[in-house]
């Protein structure tokens, strides 16, 4: 229910504010979508576990919302200050992503801190306080995940080295380390004027083959309303390319040559476009690098969730290397996502530890308490995952090219957060607090 608000009230909002949806924009509220459904998830987690220890309902709503709090806090204020540092700095499409994922945290957090918990305290004032209803949480054994941590280690940096060498590979065959689109290479532009109207399932079946075996290039297509008209975007041609190009057209569609007319295109994303986004995510990483510093009182704790958003984005990469998918102006919107996924997913398990380290004895070692806390919010890692895998997977089913290449590496950057926040962040933080332990007071 407090989604299907925070919904309602994302799509008034935007209206009301007249902001201009692009896809970077969408890609904001999929990850305001997500830290929603996470916020939530945490909250019912805690809820869970304050009655499985004996408490009652109405007590086991306001210490889970207490102790939910601070990792609710600390995850979106992180990502909203890096949403603020993009939008000041990033360019057009950056902005975009940043103003939408900026007005999704603020509705987010309001949904899951007060909708959710006056909708729940309304159930229970109808009668709903048997703890069935709200499920009671059991007690896990503590998995060694940092006695894994040599794997894990490993795996990553295997993952992240095959991704460096498929596209050093690439870059000395074809020229390019990644599938680079027209956005980033520029291309050529040919006008086709045909003697009837094609629909763009018979363009995409009848002529997209024969172009791409022609021209050995991926097509764009565009087509001119009012008119038999349309636009083939490719690579760039040279003269005999264009000539082979003109005379498929005049052999298997019967257009006239004089019809036909070839244009140079520019790349849309510049190098000035690129630098800036760089920029603005470094700018955005530091911002989140104090901010957790203050907040956690241990730069280890920031060290380690920004490694871990490195490593989720160059996994993200080494897929797009591996698998070649398109990457387009898309592809900076996806790895923006991923940032903003990643730190949260690391917070919420490090916001754990500290809590567990603050009533820590001298007894406790601290390895144990550092698996007890990736164990305990080990359901969360899971259900935040498959709940926003489930709403990209269907993006990426029903949605077009364009969406679906978004959605691809996407799916692929959710499970990795997953992944890191869950075996690589803890022993990560675990290595460091080791080999450069605090001073002692």
């Amino acid at each position: 229910i407090a989604l299907g608000i925070y919904v309602a009230l994302v799509v008034l909002l935007l209206n009301g504010f007249d902001l201009t949806l692009t896809l970077s924009g969408i890609a904001g509220i999929i990850l305001s979508i997500g830290m929603a459904v996470d916020a939530n998830v945490i909250v019912f987690a805690r809820i869970r576990e304050e009655l499985a220890t004996g408490k009652t309902v109405k007590s086991a709503m306001q210490i889970g919302y207490d102790k939910a709090l601070s990792a609710i806090i600390d995850g979106n204020v992180t990502t909203l200050i890096a949403a603020a540092v993009l939008w000041l700095l990033g360019p057009g499409t950056v902005k975009g992503f940043a103003q939408t994922l900026a007005l999704g945290i603020v509705l987010s957090m309001f949904t899951a801190l007060v909708v959710t918990k006056y909708i729940m305290k309304a159930f229970y004032a109808l009668g709903l306080k048997d703890p069935k209803w709200y499920g009671v949480g059991k007690e896990h054994k503590t998995v060694n995940f940092l006695g894994k941590k040599g794997i894990f280690f490993g795996l990553s940096l295997a993952v992240i080295a095959v991704g460096f060498i498929t596209m050093g590979v690439y870059k000395m065959n074809t020229g390019d380390a990644l599938n680079y689109s027209l956005e980033f290479k520029g291309g050529t532009a040919t006008t086709v004027t045909f003697d009837k109207s094609y629909t763009l399932e018979e363009i995409n079946s009848e002529m997209v083959p024969l172009i791409e075996s022609t021209t050995g290039s991926a097509v764009q297509i565009q087509t001119v309303q009012g008119s038999n008209e349309v636009i083939f975007k490719t690579g760039s041609l040279d003269v005999d390319q264009r000539q082979a190009l003109n005379q498929m057209f005049v052999d298997n569609f019967g257009v006239d040559e004089t019809l036909i007319t070839s244009e140079t295109i520019s790349s849309t994303i510049s190098n000035e476009m690129k630098s800036d986004t760089i920029l603005a995510v470094a700018v955005a990483i530091i911002c989140m690098l104090i901010y957790i510093r203050f907040r956690f009182s241990d730069i280890r704790f920031g060290v380690s969730s920004i490694a871990c958003l490195l490593h989720d984005v160059l996994v993200v990469i080494t897929f797009y290397a591996l698998a070649r998918v398109s990457v387009s102006n898309t592809f900076i919107a996806c790895l923006l996502t991923i940032v903003g996924y990643s730190i949260n997913a690391t917070i919420v398990v490090f916001d754990r530890v500290r809590e567990n380290m603050a009533v820590m004895t001298k007894k406790d070692d601290l390895q144990e308490v550092v698996n007890r806390s990736i164990t305990q919010t080990l359901s969360r890692s899971l259900f935040t995952s498959l709940t926003t895998l489930v709403m990209v997977g269907a993006l990426y089913i029903w949605g077009v090219t364009s969406i679906r290449d978004f959605a691809l590496p996407l799916m692929v950057g959710i499970i990795c957060g997953a992944y890191s926040s869950v075996c690589v962040a803890g022993a990560l933080w675990y290595v460091l607090r080791k080999k450069f332990a605090p001073k002692a007071k």
